[in-house]
């Protein structure tokens, strides 16, 4: 079995896509939201970056040809983004979760002070 085929990967990937068109739909209201929505949008945020995390490991875990293309996809749309070429994409993980957890401070710090 390819490993595109894998009943886990293709809900992994489902589910990763329903949480990203959840995400866009969202993020310019995000100035205007209340706290609740805010912290929602968050905690959708945190969500997709786990389970992009999960698909990369499991990409760089794999053998398969399709999932080792995929992997080398997102390497290089990272480059393009201006990631650099020396850095390892689960550093840009870690980035992306110590952004996400300043988010959400920010969002309790913002509330504290009204």
């Amino acid at each position: 079995m390819s490993f595109f085929e894998s009943e886990v990967v293709r809900s992994e990937i489902a589910e990763i896509s329903n949480l990203q068109e959840q995400i866009y739909q969202s993020v310019f209201k995000f100035p205007t939201m209340g706290k609740k929505e805010k912290i929602t949008h968050v905690n959708l945020l945190r969500r997709l970056l786990d389970k992009q995390q999960i698909l990369y490991t499991r990409l760089c875990l794999s053998d398969d040809p399709e999932a080792i293309q995929m992997k080398n996809r997102i390497i290089e749309s990272a480059k393009l983004m201006g990631l650099p070429s020396n850095v390892d994409i689960k550093i840009l993980f870690s980035n992306m979760s110590r952004l996400i957890e300043t988010m959400r401070k920010q969002i309790d710090k913002a509330d504290a002070d009204l």
